[in-house]
Protein backbone atom coordinates (compact mmCIF):
# COMPACT_ATOMS: atom_id res chain seq x y z
CA UNK A 1 0.00 0.00 0.00
CA UNK A 2 1.20 3.62 -0.32
CA UNK A 3 2.66 5.12 2.45
CA UNK A 4 2.90 8.81 3.48
CA UNK A 5 7.14 8.28 3.78
CA UNK A 6 7.10 6.58 -0.04
CA UNK A 7 4.95 9.63 -1.20
CA UNK A 8 7.34 12.24 0.50
CA UNK A 9 10.49 10.03 -0.79
CA UNK A 10 9.36 10.40 -4.22
CA UNK A 11 8.89 13.93 -4.12
CA UNK A 12 11.50 14.90 -2.25
CA UNK A 13 13.59 12.80 -5.33
CA UNK A 14 11.47 14.77 -8.27
CA UNK A 15 13.24 17.23 -9.78
CA UNK A 16 11.77 20.53 -9.37
CA UNK A 17 9.66 21.81 -12.19
CA UNK A 18 8.19 25.11 -13.38
CA UNK A 19 5.07 26.44 -11.68
CA UNK A 20 1.59 24.60 -13.72
CA UNK A 21 -1.71 26.13 -13.24
CA UNK A 22 -4.10 24.04 -15.26
CA UNK A 23 -6.86 25.60 -14.39
CA UNK A 24 -5.85 29.29 -15.83
CA UNK A 25 -7.20 30.62 -19.03
CA UNK A 26 -3.43 31.58 -20.07
CA UNK A 27 -2.75 27.72 -19.90
CA UNK A 28 -5.57 26.58 -21.47
CA UNK A 29 -5.15 29.04 -24.49
CA UNK A 30 -1.93 28.32 -24.87
CA UNK A 31 -0.12 25.35 -23.08
CA UNK A 32 2.57 24.71 -25.18
CA UNK A 33 5.44 26.76 -23.38
CA UNK A 34 5.06 24.77 -20.13
CA UNK A 35 4.83 21.60 -21.58
CA UNK A 36 8.07 22.25 -23.54
CA UNK A 37 9.72 23.45 -20.48
CA UNK A 38 8.15 20.14 -18.88
CA UNK A 39 9.52 17.47 -21.06
CA UNK A 40 13.06 19.48 -21.00
CA UNK A 41 13.37 19.85 -16.94
CA UNK A 42 10.52 17.89 -15.11
CA UNK A 43 9.14 14.97 -17.20
CA UNK A 44 7.68 13.22 -14.72
CA UNK A 45 6.34 16.73 -12.37
CA UNK A 46 3.74 16.67 -9.27
CA UNK A 47 1.31 19.30 -8.72
CA UNK A 48 0.15 20.30 -5.70
CA UNK A 49 -2.99 21.16 -6.39
CA UNK A 50 -4.40 18.06 -8.14
CA UNK A 51 -1.73 15.70 -6.21
CA UNK A 52 -1.26 14.45 -9.93
CA UNK A 53 1.94 13.25 -11.34
CA UNK A 54 2.19 15.46 -15.06
CA UNK A 55 4.01 12.80 -17.23
CA UNK A 56 4.84 14.97 -20.59
CA UNK A 57 7.14 13.13 -22.73
CA UNK A 58 5.72 10.88 -25.63
CA UNK A 59 8.12 8.03 -24.90
CA UNK A 60 6.75 7.78 -21.09
CA UNK A 61 2.70 8.65 -22.01
CA UNK A 62 3.27 5.47 -24.39
CA UNK A 63 4.92 3.10 -21.77
CA UNK A 64 2.18 4.00 -19.78
CA UNK A 65 -0.72 3.18 -21.83
CA UNK A 66 0.73 0.32 -22.64
CA UNK A 67 1.12 -1.63 -19.45
CA UNK A 68 -2.22 -1.05 -17.92
CA UNK A 69 -1.66 -3.84 -15.26
CA UNK A 70 1.03 -1.85 -13.52
CA UNK A 71 -0.97 2.06 -14.67
CA UNK A 72 -4.19 1.17 -13.70
CA UNK A 73 -7.80 3.41 -14.91
CA UNK A 74 -9.50 2.79 -11.83
CA UNK A 75 -8.86 6.56 -10.55
CA UNK A 76 -10.39 7.85 -14.34
CA UNK A 77 -13.58 9.48 -13.39
CA UNK A 78 -12.84 10.82 -9.78
CA UNK A 79 -13.21 14.36 -9.18
CA UNK A 80 -10.03 15.59 -10.05
CA UNK A 81 -10.71 18.15 -6.75
CA UNK A 82 -12.73 17.64 -3.81
CA UNK A 83 -16.22 18.35 -4.11
CA UNK A 84 -17.80 20.28 -1.76
CA UNK A 85 -20.91 18.96 0.16
CA UNK A 86 -24.00 20.82 -1.17
CA UNK A 87 -22.38 19.30 -4.29
CA UNK A 88 -22.39 15.98 -2.84
CA UNK A 89 -26.27 16.46 -1.45
CA UNK A 90 -27.91 16.67 -4.56
CA UNK A 91 -25.98 13.77 -6.35
CA UNK A 92 -27.00 11.80 -3.67
CA UNK A 93 -30.76 12.51 -3.51
CA UNK A 94 -30.78 11.79 -6.89
CA UNK A 95 -29.24 8.17 -5.95
CA UNK A 96 -25.82 9.35 -8.50
CA UNK A 97 -22.45 8.73 -5.77
CA UNK A 98 -19.80 7.41 -7.83
CA UNK A 99 -19.61 5.79 -11.82
CA UNK A 100 -19.22 1.61 -11.38
CA UNK A 101 -16.46 0.69 -13.08
CA UNK A 102 -17.93 0.04 -16.86
CA UNK A 103 -15.21 1.65 -19.62
CA UNK A 104 -13.01 4.62 -18.86
CA UNK A 105 -12.44 3.59 -15.30
CA UNK A 106 -12.32 0.07 -15.30
CA UNK A 107 -8.78 -2.62 -15.03
CA UNK A 108 -11.41 -5.44 -13.86
CA UNK A 109 -12.29 -8.56 -15.68
CA UNK A 110 -16.18 -6.92 -17.19
CA UNK A 111 -13.93 -4.61 -19.05
CA UNK A 112 -13.58 -6.50 -21.62
CA UNK A 113 -17.21 -7.67 -21.50
CA UNK A 114 -18.32 -4.58 -21.88
CA UNK A 115 -16.14 -2.99 -24.16
CA UNK A 116 -17.25 -5.71 -26.67
CA UNK A 117 -20.61 -4.90 -27.71
CA UNK A 118 -19.33 -0.50 -27.55
CA UNK A 119 -16.96 -2.13 -30.13
CA UNK A 120 -19.90 -3.59 -32.36
CA UNK A 121 -21.61 -0.60 -32.13
CA UNK A 122 -18.62 2.13 -33.68
CA UNK A 123 -16.84 -0.23 -35.51
CA UNK A 124 -15.61 0.52 -39.20
CA UNK A 125 -18.44 -1.19 -40.41
CA UNK A 126 -21.30 0.53 -38.53
CA UNK A 127 -19.74 3.55 -39.17
CA UNK A 128 -19.58 3.55 -42.34
CA UNK A 129 -23.18 2.80 -43.06
CA UNK A 130 -23.59 5.71 -40.61
CA UNK A 131 -22.40 8.11 -42.18
CA UNK A 132 -25.35 8.73 -44.75
CA UNK A 133 -27.56 9.79 -41.65
CA UNK A 134 -24.11 11.92 -40.21
CA UNK A 135 -23.81 13.91 -43.37
CA UNK A 136 -27.55 14.01 -43.27
CA UNK A 137 -27.27 15.71 -39.99
CA UNK A 138 -25.00 17.69 -40.45
CA UNK A 139 -26.31 19.28 -43.61
CA UNK A 140 -29.34 20.12 -41.35
CA UNK A 141 -27.32 22.06 -38.68
CA UNK A 142 -25.41 24.04 -41.14
CA UNK A 143 -28.52 25.14 -43.17
CA UNK A 144 -29.40 26.36 -39.08
CA UNK A 145 -26.18 27.95 -39.60
CA UNK A 146 -26.96 29.83 -42.33
CA UNK A 147 -30.27 30.79 -41.85
CA UNK A 148 -28.75 32.66 -38.71
CA UNK A 149 -25.66 34.26 -40.76
CA UNK A 150 -28.51 35.52 -43.06
CA UNK A 151 -30.35 36.88 -40.28
CA UNK A 152 -27.59 38.32 -38.19
CA UNK A 153 -24.26 38.23 -40.24
CA UNK A 154 -22.67 36.15 -37.27
CA UNK A 155 -23.00 32.74 -35.68
CA UNK A 156 -21.34 30.78 -32.46
CA UNK A 157 -19.98 27.81 -33.97
CA UNK A 158 -18.59 26.10 -31.24
CA UNK A 159 -22.06 26.28 -30.14
CA UNK A 160 -24.23 25.47 -33.44
CA UNK A 161 -22.91 22.58 -35.56
CA UNK A 162 -20.00 21.93 -33.38
CA UNK A 163 -21.96 21.35 -30.17
CA UNK A 164 -25.43 19.93 -31.53
CA UNK A 165 -24.41 17.49 -34.08
CA UNK A 166 -22.16 15.62 -31.82
CA UNK A 167 -25.19 15.17 -29.45
CA UNK A 168 -27.96 13.93 -32.52
CA UNK A 169 -25.29 11.53 -33.58
CA UNK A 170 -24.88 9.84 -30.15
CA UNK A 171 -28.42 9.58 -29.94
CA UNK A 172 -28.95 7.63 -33.01
CA UNK A 173 -26.05 5.50 -33.11
CA UNK A 174 -27.14 4.55 -29.08
CA UNK A 175 -30.76 3.91 -30.35
CA UNK A 176 -32.48 6.18 -27.76
CA UNK A 177 -35.88 6.20 -28.63
CA UNK A 178 -37.81 9.39 -30.26
CA UNK A 179 -40.07 9.50 -27.12
CA UNK A 180 -37.04 9.05 -24.73
CA UNK A 181 -35.01 12.01 -26.16
CA UNK A 182 -34.31 15.08 -24.26
CA UNK A 183 -34.22 18.00 -26.12
CA UNK A 184 -30.85 18.56 -27.82
CA UNK A 185 -29.43 21.82 -26.24
CA UNK A 186 -30.60 20.14 -22.65
CA UNK A 187 -28.61 16.71 -23.43
CA UNK A 188 -25.23 19.07 -24.77
CA UNK A 189 -25.68 21.13 -21.25
CA UNK A 190 -25.84 17.99 -18.89
CA UNK A 191 -22.57 16.66 -20.51
CA UNK A 192 -20.75 19.92 -20.64
CA UNK A 193 -22.20 20.30 -16.78
CA UNK A 194 -20.75 16.78 -16.19
CA UNK A 195 -17.33 17.49 -16.93
CA UNK A 196 -17.07 21.17 -15.44
CA UNK A 197 -17.82 19.13 -12.17
CA UNK A 198 -15.54 16.15 -11.97
CA UNK A 199 -12.77 18.12 -14.03
CA UNK A 200 -12.58 21.75 -13.12
CA UNK A 201 -11.73 23.95 -10.70
CA UNK A 202 -15.19 25.99 -9.38
CA UNK A 203 -16.58 27.64 -6.25
CA UNK A 204 -19.73 26.17 -3.87
CA UNK A 205 -22.56 28.19 -5.99
CA UNK A 206 -21.13 27.08 -9.47
CA UNK A 207 -20.47 23.78 -7.75
CA UNK A 208 -24.52 23.48 -6.61
CA UNK A 209 -25.30 24.38 -9.99
CA UNK A 210 -23.26 21.68 -11.92
CA UNK A 211 -24.44 19.27 -9.88
CA UNK A 212 -28.45 19.97 -10.43
CA UNK A 213 -27.67 19.27 -14.27
CA UNK A 214 -25.43 16.28 -13.60
CA UNK A 215 -27.97 14.81 -11.63
CA UNK A 216 -30.81 15.17 -13.79
CA UNK A 217 -28.28 13.95 -16.61
CA UNK A 218 -28.02 10.79 -14.51
CA UNK A 219 -32.01 10.08 -13.28
CA UNK A 220 -32.47 10.49 -17.27
CA UNK A 221 -30.26 7.98 -17.66
CA UNK A 222 -31.46 6.03 -15.46
CA UNK A 223 -35.00 6.26 -16.52
CA UNK A 224 -33.57 5.37 -20.49
CA UNK A 225 -31.89 2.54 -18.97
CA UNK A 226 -35.10 0.71 -17.53
CA UNK A 227 -37.15 1.26 -20.41
CA UNK A 228 -38.08 -1.95 -22.12
CA UNK A 229 -38.20 -0.81 -25.37
CA UNK A 230 -34.64 -0.65 -26.25
CA UNK A 231 -34.04 -2.21 -29.92
CA UNK A 232 -31.77 -5.21 -29.88
CA UNK A 233 -29.04 -3.63 -32.55
CA UNK A 234 -29.01 -0.60 -29.90
CA UNK A 235 -26.34 -0.73 -26.96
CA UNK A 236 -28.68 -1.12 -24.60
CA UNK A 237 -30.53 -4.01 -26.48
CA UNK A 238 -26.72 -5.04 -26.51
CA UNK A 239 -25.97 -4.44 -23.11
CA UNK A 240 -29.17 -6.74 -22.02
CA UNK A 241 -27.91 -9.71 -23.97
CA UNK A 242 -24.35 -9.45 -22.26
CA UNK A 243 -23.34 -11.33 -19.39
CA UNK A 244 -20.71 -10.70 -16.71
CA UNK A 245 -18.10 -12.82 -15.48
CA UNK A 246 -19.99 -14.59 -13.14
CA UNK A 247 -22.90 -15.14 -15.50
CA UNK A 248 -24.95 -12.59 -13.97
CA UNK A 249 -26.65 -9.66 -16.14
CA UNK A 250 -24.92 -6.30 -16.59
CA UNK A 251 -26.08 -4.79 -13.59
CA UNK A 252 -28.54 -1.22 -13.96
CA UNK A 253 -25.83 1.18 -12.70
CA UNK A 254 -23.37 -0.53 -14.89
CA UNK A 255 -25.54 0.17 -17.35
CA UNK A 256 -25.47 3.57 -16.71
CA UNK A 257 -22.49 3.93 -16.33
CA UNK A 258 -21.47 2.87 -19.86
CA UNK A 259 -24.12 4.83 -21.58
CA UNK A 260 -22.62 7.86 -19.87
CA UNK A 261 -19.47 7.37 -20.50
CA UNK A 262 -20.66 7.32 -23.58
CA UNK A 263 -22.62 9.87 -24.04
CA UNK A 264 -19.87 12.11 -22.75
CA UNK A 265 -16.88 11.15 -24.73
CA UNK A 266 -19.39 10.94 -27.67
CA UNK A 267 -20.64 14.35 -27.38
CA UNK A 268 -18.05 16.94 -25.20
CA UNK A 269 -15.07 15.41 -26.87
CA UNK A 270 -16.01 15.09 -30.76
CA UNK A 271 -17.41 18.62 -30.26
CA UNK A 272 -14.04 20.14 -29.06
CA UNK A 273 -12.48 18.45 -31.83
CA UNK A 274 -14.93 20.03 -34.51
CA UNK A 275 -14.38 23.29 -32.92
CA UNK A 276 -10.59 23.44 -32.21
CA UNK A 277 -10.51 22.03 -36.22
CA UNK A 278 -12.42 24.95 -37.48
CA UNK A 279 -10.63 27.67 -35.85
CA UNK A 280 -7.14 26.82 -36.70
CA UNK A 281 -8.57 26.12 -40.23
CA UNK A 282 -9.97 29.60 -39.93
CA UNK A 283 -6.93 31.19 -38.86
CA UNK A 284 -4.64 29.65 -40.50
CA UNK A 285 -4.03 31.67 -44.09
CA UNK A 286 -5.57 30.63 -47.33
CA UNK A 287 -6.53 26.85 -45.59
CA UNK A 288 -10.64 27.60 -45.11
CA UNK A 289 -10.51 27.63 -48.81
CA UNK A 290 -8.37 24.93 -49.65
CA UNK A 291 -10.74 22.72 -47.48
CA UNK A 292 -13.26 24.06 -49.74
CA UNK A 293 -12.19 22.79 -52.67
CA UNK A 294 -10.47 19.70 -51.59
CA UNK A 295 -12.51 17.77 -49.10
CA UNK A 296 -10.04 15.08 -48.75
CA UNK A 297 -7.74 17.82 -46.73
CA UNK A 298 -10.43 17.26 -43.93
CA UNK A 299 -9.39 14.44 -42.96
CA UNK A 300 -5.39 14.79 -42.48
CA UNK A 301 -6.36 18.44 -41.03
CA UNK A 302 -8.76 16.19 -38.48
CA UNK A 303 -6.33 14.11 -37.61
CA UNK A 304 -3.50 16.60 -37.06
CA UNK A 305 -5.63 18.46 -35.05
CA UNK A 306 -6.26 15.05 -32.70
CA UNK A 307 -2.44 15.00 -32.50
CA UNK A 308 -1.51 18.62 -31.92
CA UNK A 309 -4.68 19.94 -30.20
CA UNK A 310 -6.64 16.52 -28.46
CA UNK A 311 -10.05 17.84 -26.87
CA UNK A 312 -9.01 14.94 -24.52
CA UNK A 313 -5.43 16.65 -23.61
CA UNK A 314 -4.88 14.36 -20.65
CA UNK A 315 -6.28 11.20 -18.78
CA UNK A 316 -5.41 9.64 -15.11
CA UNK A 317 -3.50 6.15 -14.36
CA UNK A 318 -2.99 4.87 -10.79
CA UNK A 319 0.32 3.25 -10.27
CA UNK A 320 -0.71 -0.48 -8.34
CA UNK A 321 2.74 -0.91 -7.31
CA UNK A 322 6.14 0.61 -6.94
CA UNK A 323 7.67 1.55 -9.78
CA UNK A 324 10.30 4.02 -11.91
CA UNK A 325 9.15 6.36 -14.28
CA UNK A 326 11.11 9.33 -16.25
CA UNK A 327 13.84 8.77 -13.65
CA UNK A 328 11.43 9.35 -10.33
CA UNK A 329 10.58 6.53 -7.94
CA UNK A 330 6.77 6.66 -7.84
CA UNK A 331 4.68 4.75 -4.78
CA UNK A 332 2.12 2.73 -5.37
CA UNK A 333 -0.92 4.51 -5.59
CA UNK A 334 0.99 7.22 -7.29
CA UNK A 335 -2.20 9.24 -9.42
CA UNK A 336 -1.12 10.40 -12.74
CA UNK A 337 -2.24 12.49 -15.35
CA UNK A 338 -0.91 12.13 -18.84
CA UNK A 339 -0.72 14.99 -20.51
CA UNK A 340 -1.52 13.81 -24.78
CA UNK A 341 -1.20 17.37 -25.82
CA UNK A 342 2.25 17.01 -24.46
CA UNK A 343 2.69 13.91 -26.20
CA UNK A 344 1.68 15.06 -29.77
CA UNK A 345 3.81 18.32 -29.70
CA UNK A 346 7.14 16.25 -28.80
CA UNK A 347 9.85 16.89 -30.70
CA UNK A 348 11.33 13.86 -30.18
CA UNK A 349 8.44 12.11 -31.28
CA UNK A 350 7.11 14.64 -34.13
CA UNK A 351 9.05 16.47 -36.54
CA UNK A 352 8.15 20.18 -36.51
CA UNK A 353 5.52 19.57 -33.96
CA UNK A 354 3.73 22.52 -33.70
CA UNK A 355 3.02 22.98 -37.45
CA UNK A 356 -0.32 21.37 -38.63
CA UNK A 357 0.54 19.40 -42.11
CA UNK A 358 -2.44 17.32 -43.13
CA UNK A 359 0.20 14.98 -45.48
CA UNK A 360 2.08 14.44 -42.28
CA UNK A 361 3.82 10.97 -42.64
CA UNK A 362 2.95 9.44 -39.42
CA UNK A 363 -0.79 9.82 -39.81
CA UNK A 364 -2.41 8.01 -36.94
CA UNK A 365 0.53 7.21 -34.98
CA UNK A 366 -0.63 10.05 -32.06
CA UNK A 367 -2.08 9.53 -28.99
CA UNK A 368 -5.40 11.52 -29.59
CA UNK A 369 -7.54 8.93 -28.55
CA UNK A 370 -5.27 7.00 -26.28
CA UNK A 371 -3.28 3.63 -26.69
CA UNK A 372 -3.34 -0.28 -26.29
CA UNK A 373 -6.32 -1.62 -24.21
CA UNK A 374 -8.47 1.15 -23.28
CA UNK A 375 -8.00 3.11 -26.73
CA UNK A 376 -10.86 5.07 -27.57
CA UNK A 377 -13.95 2.54 -28.88
CA UNK A 378 -15.57 5.75 -30.63
CA UNK A 379 -12.44 6.72 -32.53
CA UNK A 380 -14.01 6.02 -36.53
CA UNK A 381 -16.91 8.03 -35.69
CA UNK A 382 -15.04 10.58 -34.08
CA UNK A 383 -12.83 10.72 -37.28
CA UNK A 384 -15.91 10.57 -39.59
CA UNK A 385 -17.53 13.28 -37.94
CA UNK A 386 -14.10 15.76 -38.01
CA UNK A 387 -14.09 15.26 -41.80
CA UNK A 388 -17.55 15.14 -42.58
CA UNK A 389 -18.31 18.39 -40.67
CA UNK A 390 -14.91 20.06 -41.70
CA UNK A 391 -15.62 19.33 -45.33
CA UNK A 392 -18.94 19.99 -45.60
CA UNK A 393 -18.92 23.44 -43.72
CA UNK A 394 -15.76 24.15 -45.96
CA UNK A 395 -17.20 23.86 -49.19
CA UNK A 396 -20.85 25.63 -48.18
CA UNK A 397 -19.32 28.60 -46.90
CA UNK A 398 -15.90 28.94 -48.64
CA UNK A 399 -16.15 32.97 -47.21
CA UNK A 400 -16.57 32.13 -43.35
CA UNK A 401 -14.26 33.94 -41.50
CA UNK A 402 -13.20 34.66 -37.67
CA UNK A 403 -15.42 37.60 -36.68
CA UNK A 404 -12.86 38.62 -34.28
CA UNK A 405 -8.66 38.83 -34.44
CA UNK A 406 -8.84 38.33 -30.43
CA UNK A 407 -8.42 34.80 -29.41
CA UNK A 408 -11.30 33.01 -28.06
CA UNK A 409 -11.51 31.93 -24.44
CA UNK A 410 -10.81 28.24 -24.29
CA UNK A 411 -12.23 25.57 -21.79
CA UNK A 412 -10.22 25.77 -18.28
CA UNK A 413 -10.47 22.07 -17.94
CA UNK A 414 -7.98 19.91 -16.42
CA UNK A 415 -8.68 16.82 -19.15
CA UNK A 416 -10.89 19.10 -21.49
CA UNK A 417 -9.88 22.18 -24.05
CA UNK A 418 -11.27 24.20 -26.85
CA UNK A 419 -12.59 26.96 -27.49
CA UNK A 420 -15.82 27.97 -25.95
CA UNK A 421 -16.92 30.67 -28.62
CA UNK A 422 -16.02 30.75 -31.85
CA UNK A 423 -17.84 33.93 -33.73
CA UNK A 424 -17.74 33.37 -37.39
CA UNK A 425 -18.93 35.76 -40.43
CA UNK A 426 -19.58 34.89 -43.93
CA UNK A 427 -19.35 36.88 -47.14
CA UNK A 428 -21.21 34.86 -49.64
CA UNK A 429 -18.94 34.42 -53.00
CA UNK A 430 -20.46 36.20 -55.73
CA UNK A 431 -20.99 34.42 -58.87
CA UNK A 432 -20.58 36.32 -62.36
Amino acid sequence: MTTDTSAAAALAAAAPGPDVDLFSQEFAADPFPVFDRLRRSAPVHHDPVTRLWLVSRDEDVRRVLLDPTTYRNDNALGSVLPLRLPALRILDRAGFKTLPPALFNNSTESHPVLRGPVLRLFGAQRVRAALPMIERVTHEELDLMEAELDATGRHDFARGPARTIPVRVMLELLGVPEAARADIATVADWTDAFIGLFWGRTDKDRQRELAVQVADFYTWLCELAARPDAPEDSLLGALAKVRMPDGSPVPPDVAVAVCSNLMVAGHVTTSQMISTAVHRALETEGQWRALGRDPGLAEGWTEETLRREPSLTAWRRITSRPVTLGGVDLPEGAELLLLFTSAGTDPEAHEEPLRICPMRAEGRAHLGFGLGRHRCPGAELARAEGRVVLGAAAARFPGLRLASADRPPFLELVSFRAPTRLDVTHTPTRTA
